[in-house]
């Protein structure tokens, strides 16, 4: 049934296809950007600067030239290199200090006679065999601005989680064409302008900016492409947006690959969606908002416009799709008092009740967990060993099918019961990956990519799980508060790979848990498959005690029949099966 959906999708509704591939097109550029730091910023080995030109270099048993010859032997951070000067000083250099040598005899790399400590007052040497210049060797973040480093994957996602926010309330205020036009042009400018910072803090702050303006694309184009879509192929349509974010990922790996300078690598990136940036003004409108500014005389001309492509004979008139909702409004309003658009719902709404409060902290636990899990997978992966690439790589294409399972599993085994078991089946996995020796990369990798495609499956799912949960009065503040905890789980993400270095299964353990946790806490969930949706909170409290009547009314929505005429344009039956 869903294949069928999609090919009826691309088959009779060519203006929304076309409407639909660019607009998700660019949502590579998000993944490209979101995970674009796992390769500039990377920190290669190092060690401190030395005052002088070097004669003879010496690490353990083995003697160079040059310095450069010596970073293939290179194993651990507790290791030094040991130079003889063209003077004759000798001087042991660790990462974060170096040590001369009162007796300069001769050179051997054990010494226990007396030595001078000084700071890094030369800079620093890197090893430039796998990366010509990074972020980090740049602006040596490094010992005591190694903290700057570790700041860039945060600020990033801080970023993420202010333009969520800001550019979804502009895109209600101003339309979703601006907005997109605006986020496109802003990922080509600011990703563009990234790459000729000229110190780490304005680095940081364009990079913020970048950020802001991508989650603000990746927002609206969520919204953007719902509203063109027709119902039969909404679901995937919206769920495989995430698989066009995960082709970016991909990308990542692949220009991470072949360009090995920071600055080169981001132009490289920034330029990979540049057809889409020149061609975004083309986008048009979409109907529902002009029709809810009172702009009936350009809903029409895209009416038309969608009409002509589609090769419909008799598209629908704004004037009946008018009256329609006149009509829907005047019936709302002899229905329950609840129902009342003037009365105004925030946040302590989704804790009403018992009922809702344990729904809303469960709901927001999964937004947080597949948020959290997401990113450690995804930023871990080029340290489980092995090519770094290829890691990147194969932990974005297992996006790709897992999102195509998701949408087969949640309309045949149902909502929670896709999400219980790959959340706790995640948790498992992260559990297993701890018992596996580490000589095993490729079994080390194949499992890293389980536990990606086990989490993609439950945060793919959990955006339409969410509306269903909800009823009709507070249900975008139901998903817009849940987008928001996805938002903290990404910033906190990073910080949690950072704790590798306490312990390498750190991320994993955390992430283990809560998967676990929401996982069990996801069984007190009503089932949303096959069940209309709620207008009231009291019908949502309901749901799951008891059978709904045949009866039962559905909310007036100005998304209902008015909304469901344009996107079948004019044909003479309109299915609402959801």
């Amino acid at each position: 049934e869903g294949f069928s959906s999609v090919k009826l999708f691309l088959s009779l509704y060519r203006f929304q296809a076309c409407v639909y591939f660019a607009s998700v097109f660019q949502s590579m550029s998000c993944g490209i950007h979101y995970l674009a730091s796992v390769f500039m910023a990377v920190t290669p080995n190092f060690v401190c600067g030395f005052p002088g030109n070097v004669s003879s270099v010496l690490f353990h048993n083995s003697s160079a030239s040059s310095i450069e010859d010596i970073w293939t032997l290179w194993t651990s951070t507790e290791n030094y290199i040991v130079v003889q000067l063209e003077n004759g000083e000798i001087w042991e250099l660790d990462q974060c200090s170096r040590s001369k040598r009162e007796v300069s005899l001769d050179l051997a790399y054990e010494y226990t006679g007396n030595k001078s400590v000084f700071p890094c007052a030369d800079g620093f040497l890197y090893d430039d065999t796998k990366w010509k210049s990074t972020v980090v060797t740049q602006w040596d973040l490094v010992c005591d601005r190694e903290w700057l480093a570790k700041l860039i994957q945060p600020m990033f996602m801080l970023g993420v989680l202010i333009g969520a926010v800001i550019f979804g309330d502009i895109a209600d205020r101003l339309g979703r064409q601006r907005v997109i036009w605006f986020t496109s042009a802003g990922q080509f400018v600011f990703g563009i302008a990234v790459a000729f910072t000229f110190d780490y803090y304005s680095f940081v702050i364009v990079r913020f900016l970048l950020a802001m303006v991508s989650s603000g694309y990746l927002v609206v184009a969520f919204v953007y492409v719902t509203e063109f879509v027709g119902i039969k192929a909404r679901t995937w349509a919206s769920m495989h947006v995430h698989a066009f974010f995960a082709m970016g990922i991909m990308v990542v790996a692949l220009v991470g690959f072949l360009v090995r300078t920071w600055w080169v690598y981001q132009i490289f990136l920034s330029i990979a969606t540049l057809p889409f940036v020149l061609c975004c003004w083309m986008l048009p409108e979409t109907p529902f908002w002009l029709l809810s500014e009172d702009r009936y005389e350009d809903a029409q001309k895209v009416i038309d416009t969608m009409a002509r492509w589609n090769k419909v004979s008799t598209p629908c008139k704004v004037s009946e799709l008018c009256s329609v909702q006149q009509d829907d409004l005047a019936s709302g309003q002899m229905g329950d008092n609840d129902t009342s658009s003037t009365k105004k719902h925030n946040i302590l709404d989704l804790f009403c009740n018992w009922q809702i409060a344990r729904r809303t902290i469960t709901v927001w636990l999964i937004w947080f967990t597949g948020s959290l899990g997401y990113y450690v997978f995804s930023l871990s992966s080029v340290s489980l060993g092995g090519n770094e690439y290829l890691n990147l790589f194969l932990i974005g294409a297992v996006e790709l099918p897992c999102y195509i399972i998701a949408c087969i599993a949640m309309d045949k085994l149902g909502r929670r019961n896709t999400l219980i078991p790959f959340l706790i089946l995640s948790a498992l996995i992260c559990v297993l990956i701890m018992f596996i020796p580490q000589d095993f990369n490729i079994l080390i990798i194949l499992a890293n990519m389980a536990g990606k495609f086990c989490i993609g499956v439950a945060f793919g799912l959990i955006y339409l799980y969410t509306a269903e949960l909800y009823p009709t009065i507070v249900r975008s503040l139901a998903v817009g508060s849940g987008s928001m905890m996805c938002r903290v789980g990404s910033v906190v993400a990073p910080f949690c790979v950072y704790l590798r270095s306490v312990w390498i299964f750190m991320p994993l353990l955390l992430v283990g848990i809560m998967a676990l946790l929401s996982g069990i806490l996801t069984i007190m969930l009503p089932e949303t498959l096959g069940k209309p949706l709620t207008n009231t909170l009291v019908e949502a409290t309901e749901m799951g005690r008891k059978k709904k009547s045949c009866s039962e009314k559905t909310p007036p929505a100005h998304s209902g029949a008015a909304l469901e005429k344009i996107e079948m344009f004019g044909q003479e039956t309109v299915n609402t099966d959801k």
